[in-house]
Order: structure tokens, then sequence, then C-alpha cells
């Protein structure tokens, strides 16, 4: 790998009496690609242009391989920023705003060119090296301020919501090429984003913001399956998310395993939601009875049939309840079921098959909602 460890040790900063960032801690690993993920003011472009050098911490350490770059102005920390609005050259074409750095280092021209030529390739733009910036389209600049981040060689990249001007689909492609450059080159980046999709698709791990302080540093999987505050399950794609207090909890008897095998120890838990009534869910936690905690259930997790399920399994739960709003998408269908308890639940319905024409349940139909123990989650104790 070429890119650097990252290490960020309580950092805290503040604009006047309004605190940023709440004594953060985060280790990223070399030739990671990273994401920062939450809202808008959460704190994960304050704490990017830290690292990048353009800003100062009023406490804590950034470092980068062991090394304190705190004291390093920007130019100087092997690190590069793409930044959202591309902050191009206008009067240059392509290859001179790519070629930029290296003109200011005074390297030969022979040199020069030829590197241009490598990363204009590497970004697929080796037939645009003598148009201006307002011959491009928006994801080809977007590839030109690559390009001109990573001539520099720098062992990380730091990217500040690269693809938020483009439109959905140009961005859906922007990130596949982002993520095969980042394997190509095979430095450390660290992605700023507001969009969960954006984190999901690309990262190898994800820190999730919120006013200040990282709430969870997971995989995607971890961070969408296992979500470890309600504002984490909230925020990352759709959920069902209810309060609810530990009804009963008991061990599941496991097979035994070979001793170089450790396996965490399972629970059964039952919930009493006041919306769902009681509630088996699956947890490695130890809950204690009458604990308040949330349960989250994703939509796609749950079953939708006119006829009751004829499962039975124990571990299976089941509500009644009308379809409110069926919205058919052509891939699938999100139906809003209103249960007996008289709360609203969100289902998601995958049309995986050609015989799926449409949606065999309309609205006003009344349906079952079935799923697993396993598939629910107990996102953690409520404090109030």
């Amino acid at each position: 790998m070429k890119g650097s460890d990252v290490v960020i040790e309580d950092v805290s900063k503040s604009f006047g009496d309004f605190k940023v960032l709440n004594n953060i801690n985060l280790a990223i690993k070399k030739g990671e690609f990273f994401s920062l993920l939450g809202p808008s003011g959460c704190g994960k472009t304050t704490l990017l242009r830290i690292i990048a050098g353009f800003e100062t911490p009023d406490s804590g350490l950034v470092t980068f391989d062991g090394n304190d770059v705190l004291p390093l102005p920007p130019n100087r920390r092997q690190a590069n920023t793409v930044f959202q609005n591309y902050a191009l050259f206008p009067h240059l074409t392509v290859a001179e705003n790519v070629a930029f750095s290296l003109r200011i280092k005074k390297l030969p021209k022979n040199k020069v060119a030829a590197t241009v030529a490598d990363y204009l390739k590497l970004v697929q733009l080796e037939n645009h090296a003598q148009k201006k910036p307002n011959q491009l389209s928006g994801g080809q600049k977007q590839r030109v301020a690559i390009a001109r981040a990573l001539i520099n060689e720098p062992r990380v990249l730091l990217l500040d919501e690269p693809l938020s001007a483009l439109d959905a689909k140009l961005r859906q492609h922007m990130l596949i090429e982002l993520d095969q450059i980042h394997d190509k080159i095979g430095i450390t980046f660290i992605y700023v984003t507001h969009d969960q999709q954006e984190a999901l698709s690309v990262s190898d791990r994800i820190a999730v913001m919120n006013l200040g302080d990282i709430l969870q540093v997971g995989t995607p999987h971890e961070i969408y399956e296992s979500p470890a505050t309600d504002f984490v399950a909230r925020f990352i794609g759709e959920t069902n998310l209810f309060d609810g207090t530990v009804a009963k909890i008991e061990k599941i008897n496991q097979p035994s395993l070979p001793s170089m095998e450790q396996a965490a120890t399972e629970y059964m838990a039952e919930l009493d939601i006041p919306e769902l009534g009681l509630i088996k869910v699956t947890t490695v936690d130890e809950f204690g009875v009458g604990q308040k905690v949330s349960f989250t259930i994703r939509p796609e997790k749950l079953v939708i049939t006119k006829e009751k399920p004829s499962t039975k399994r124990e571990d299976i739960n089941l509500l009644q309840g009308r379809v409110d709003e069926p919205i058919y998408s052509g891939f699938q269908t999100k139906f809003y079921v209103k249960t007996n308890g008289n709360v609203v639940i969100r289902v998601i319905k995958q049309h995986a098959k050609y015989s799926d024409e449409g949606p065999g349940i309309v609205w006003k139909d009344q349906v079952y909602l079935s799923w697993s123990a396993n598939d629910g989650y107990i996102v953690g104790i409520k404090t109030a």
C-alpha cells in the first residue's frame, strides 16, 4: 500500500461558542477508503479540513504514519484535497490544470508531459487534454480535479463532497470510477459525504457523525445491519424504529464448536412494544429485564402476504394490518401498512421475477407482516 495510516486523537474544535468537534478519535488504515458520513453541520468537513491543514484544532493530535502533522502547512502533509466546486483554473486547458503543481516544482517539460498523460489516462480524459473547463461536463471536471490532486502522488487523498453537484445517474457512474481509481492507486482515501448510499457503495469503513460526535465506526454491513444508536438506524437507509421494554431474555442453546472457534453468546429477547405487542429478537448483548431499548426492523426484512403464513417456527413475529398506501416503483413496491396497533410500518417487496408484473397486494387489502427474530435488531438502551 502507498497510503498512510491517519490517526486522530482527542481532536476538538469550536467556532466561538459553537463546538463543532467533541474529542474525536479515529484510526484510518493505510490504503483504506474511509468515509465520514453525516448530515450538514455535523462536523465532518471541519474534521477533513483539520486533516488537510486548512483548520487548526483547539486540542488533540493528527498523525500520518505516527508523525505529528499539525505543525506542517497543507503543502507539506503529503495530502491533497478534491473540493466540491472542482476549483479548476478556467483559463488553463485540462492538461495545464493537471500539470500545474508539477510546473510549480519546475520539473523537466518532457517528464511533466509524460506524467500528465499517465494521469489523464487514469481518469479517462486523454482525448480532452486541450479543452478548457467550460467545455467539459460536471463529471469530466471532477475527474480533472481528481487527476490534479493525484499527480503529486499524495499518501492521503481527501475528498469533500466531490459528487454533490452531479445528477443522480452521473453520481453513480462517478462513484464506480472513483472506486476503480482507488483500487489502482492504492493510497488512503478519506471521503466526506452526507449521502448514505455513496458511503455504503464505496467505503471499506464508515464513521457516522452527528453534532460533532462519532456515533459509530464500522464496515457498511455493520453500520446498516447493526446500528449503534437510534440516529444511525434512522440515518442509514430506511427503517421502522420503536421504543420498548425487555420483558424476557434467555440464552439460546448453541451447538458445541471446535476449540479453535469462538462464537458470541446469543440471546432470545422478548420486547414489549406498545404499538406492536410482544416481539422476539435475537441479540448478542445480555440486556436486563425491564430495560428500555429501541428496536429496529428494515422494510426489506418484512414479508407481506394476504394469507396467514403457515410456518410453525417459534422465532417468527406476526402482525396484521391494512395497506394504507402502496407505491409501485418497477423493481419494487413499498407498502405503508397500518397495523391493528394503529401504527404505520413500511415494507419493501422486491420484484425479482418476470412474473412480478405488478403488486398482487393493493390499497386497503388486509395483510399479514412476518419476520424472523434474527432480522430485527436492538439498537441500544434508552437513557430517557
